[in-house]
């Protein structure tokens, strides 16, 4: 039994440091909240029973998703008041003002302005008098406000998935490369091959109006393009004996290059709206990009933990030499491992591709350092032999919770790759160290 807690806390010990940096993150970035849309219609409802009593009510919100939805639930509650006419002055102050001046020259001033925070602070909604005489004792309500982590709020914690979806979805690959004792330098240039492939085929195929077959076709496209360079790489790596780090590294400038030539260096945008389902679409509430990163985590960890295949990856990072005695096919092991590796990255191409309604050749610029860090900071060992799927996802989350972190409290962008830089460090330092033990 302790020896089992062990080898959890050795391949699963930086989830604490996860939760000690959410922790901490929470705590510094508490401050005030106002709520908008359907939490500020719960915190305004109960209260509206009395104040709309025989009323003339305004309800004034800006012109977005948040203020209209808090908008269709004010005017629910309202039905449920005594509230004797309600009115909608729905955009910019100046709108606002124009709808005050016509109830006031109709003779129906109103007697209850319902706003939002944002609404409410309006310089015309503080003097009122302003406006009018008959608007002095109006008055003005918005939802009470909360202090709250700006960190733990919904928006932040789905702006954190989505940030790190990409980087997760190719560091799966990557992590099986380290566990053989490679590394793979290609992907971010990978990433900017195959949103540009397969947004210049979904553009020929039909561009702005192309049907879902060509927006999959160009898709798989992309993601082909991609596994034929980590065929490359392996077959290169295995039949040559180049080393990895040689090998990928060429490769990332020859497939930056070629989406370069692809696209004549120019953005491709006409890719028509339902290409953003992936990156930007949503299925009960959890973001589509999101949902197929946890079920490619869930499958790759099955398939290092239950299968020959897993078993045979560790037997080829711990000693290549035994493993080959063993009767494990190192060579067709190690191609398969950057074909998966390659192909990875052409569905993170894809998932950029769809959050950005465009392919560009600039994509995925420094992505491959960040997919390292990762599995570093998730636990692989760089010597190979050592990692799990699910330690590179906690990995990919500490690190995308740094950054987020540092972008809450306004450090410079600079000053972030030094943080990031030290965070690398200091796990290949705690790696070491680990090795080192008797």
């Amino acid at each position: 039994m302790k020896a089992r807690l062990g080898r959890l806390a050795a391949d699963y010990g930086m989830l604490g440091v996860l939760l000690a940096l959410c922790a901490v993150l929470s705590l510094l970035t508490v401050a005030e909240q106002y709520p908008n849309g359907r939490e500020a219609v719960r915190d305004l409802g109960p209260r509206l029973g009395d104040l709309a009593a025989a009323s003339y009510v305004l309800v004034v919100a800006r012109d977005n998703a948040d203020d209209r939805e808090f908008v269709s639930g004010i005017q629910e509650a309202l039905q449920r008041t005594r509230a004797r006419q309600v009115f909608l002055a729905v955009g910019e102050p100046s709108d606002a003002r124009r709808t005050i001046e016509r109830m006031v020259d109709a003779g129906t001033p109103p007697e209850l302005l319902v706003c939002n925070h944002f609404t409410a602070e309006w310089p015309l909604l503080r003097d009122l008098a302003g406006i009018s005489a008959k608007l002095a004792n109006t008055r003005v309500v918005q939802p009470r406000p909360h202090r709250w982590p700006v960190f733990l709020k919904r928006d932040n914690l789905l702006n954190i998935a989505n940030q790190i979806v990409v980087i997760a979805t190719i560091a799966i690959g990557m992590t099986l490369v380290i566990i053989t004792g490679g590394i793979d330098l290609s992907v971010g240039s990978l990433i900017a091959l195959s949103a540009v492939v397969a947004s210049v085929l979904i553009r020929r195929w039909g561009g702005e109006q192309a049907g879902p077959a060509a927006l999959i076709a160009g898709s798989l496209g992309g993601i082909a393009a991609c596994a034929v360079i980590g065929l490359f790489n392996g077959l290169t790596v295995t039949a040559l004996g180049i080393p990895p780090f040689i090998v990928t590294l060429g490769m990332m400038l020859v497939a930056s290059g070629l989406a370069f030539i692809l696209c004549a260096g120019q953005s491709v945008y006409q890719v028509p709206a339902a290409y953003t389902w992936l990156g930007r679409g949503a299925t009960a509430g959890i973001p589509n990009a999101v949902g197929l990163m946890l079920l490619l985590y869930g499958i790759a960890h099955l398939v290092m933990t239950r299968t020959v295949f897993g078993r045979q990856l560790y037997a080829a990072g711990g000693n290549r030499d035994a493993a080959r005695l063993s009767g494990v096919r190192v060579n067709r092991l190690l191609v398969a491992v950057y074909t998966i590796c390659g192909a990875l990255a052409g569905l993170g191409g894809v998932i950029t591709a769809s959050q950005l309604k465009s392919g560009s050749p600039t994509y995925g610029q420094m992505y491959e350092l960040y997919v390292i860090a990762a599995v570093v900071v998730g636990g692989a060992s760089l010597s190979g032999g050592q990692g799990k799927v699910l330690g590179t996802l906690i990995g990919a989350c500490i690190i995308a919770v740094i950054q987020n972190g540092m972008n809450l409290r306004g450090v410079e962008p600079y000053t972030q790759k030094v943080v990031l830089g030290l965070v690398i460090l200091g796990a290949v330092f705690l790696d070491t160290l680990k090795k080192r033990k008797p």
